[in-house]
């Protein structure tokens, strides 16, 4: 069972919801809908364009989205999950971060948040994340762990491999992992991961689990990006796959994720080290480790059973675990 809590039904949300259908709709229809006048429907019209929506305006014929929109809807993935946990689902067009409005709860476990867009969606080592309106995946999902931070290690790894397990659910092969939180094809990035931990260091303490996947990414939007990057999308038609809508691979999302958290406490990331190592894209190879100034070189290893990257370097075998640290391989540095 799902609980929908936060989803405002504005109007822009409904005439978003009738052009999602990529048809031309009039004027007249759209101030129906609403209940308001044409020139109050232009000023909605105006405040989608801001959010980056572009509207294709035919005289005589209306208003449409070339290729409409694939909205998220709490229904749809209600319909998909199987999951037979009490998740509370928030639903929004807009945030500032997924992952900063769990964090803003007191009691962020079994909660899901959703948006179509974030305002500051937030990376790794504080980096920004691209998040265009309805094109990709900005989901966060809270939990609760005893045991302290230690029972938590690796876990970044381990959501990286839900991320790769529900994509091959698809029929998608060639993906990778890059330690400790993407998810990579053809050496660009198609999703990462960002975990933030508050409470108790020892004792109890409350995890939240963003996950961010281009999906549907346009070039234009992808610019900002600051490394290679592709979309999900790309992938599908390169491999001659059927697409998959947003709503289906959230709750494929959610389910794998919650099935994984739930069992974390008690596994830890041991249970999943030899299935990441298989996905590892910097195994066997020479690669280059930066935290601020410091740098250090070897060839990769693989992973610890407590998710830490094991080098050889001339001073021997080392273990790096997480944090600020940048990772590639030397060839391109």
């Amino acid at each position: 069972m799902t609980e929908m809590i936060g989803s405002d039904v504005t109007p822009q949300r409904q005439i978003l919801d009738l052009l999602s259908d990529g048809q031309f709709h009039s004027g007249e229809e759209l101030g129906v809908l609403l209940g308001v006048s044409r020139a109050a429907v232009w000023k909605h019209l105006q405040k989608l364009e801001v959010l980056g929506i572009k509207l294709v305006s035919i005289k005589g014929r209306g208003y449409c989205i070339e290729g409409g929109l694939d909205l998220f809807d709490i229904k749809k993935i209600n319909a998909f999950l199987h999951t037979a946990l009490p998740l509370n689902f928030h639903l929004f067009f807009e945030i500032d971060s997924t992952n900063a409005f769990l964090m803003r709860h007191a009691n962020p476990a079994q909660q899901v948040c959703l948006a179509e867009a974030q305002s500051s969606g937030r990376g790794r080592r504080g980096r920004t994340w691209v998040s265009p309106f309805a094109q990709n995946i900005y989901c966060s999902v809270g939990w609760g762990f005893e045991g302290g931070v230690a029972v938590l290690e690796g876990l970044s790894l381990a959501v990286g491999l839900v991320i790769v397990r529900v994509l091959q659910g698809y029929g998608i092969v060639g993906l990778k992992l890059k330690w400790p939180n993407d998810v990579l094809y053809e050496d660009r990035k198609l999703a990462g991961v960002l975990i933030e931990i508050t409470g108790d260091p020892a004792g109890y303490c409350q995890v939240v689990v963003g996950v961010g996947i281009n999906v549907n990414m346009g070039i234009g939007e992808g610019k900002e990006i600051a490394q290679p990057w592709i979309d999900l999308h790309s992938i599908l038609a390169q491999q001659e796959l059927p697409l998959v809508s947003r709503n289906q691979l959230v709750a494929a999302l959610v389910d794998e994720l919650v099935e994984v958290l739930g069992e974390y406490e008690r596994k830890g990331f041991a249970a999943y080290c030899a299935e990441w190592q298989s996905f590892n894209m910097h195994a066997g190879q020479v690669v280059e480790l930066s935290n601020g100034n410091l740098i250090c070189s070897g060839v990769c290893v693989g992973v610890s059973q407590a998710g830490a990257l094991i080098l050889d370097t001339e001073q021997g075998r080392e273990l790096f675990h997480g944090g600020e640290i940048s990772l590639r391989r030397a060839d391109d540095s």
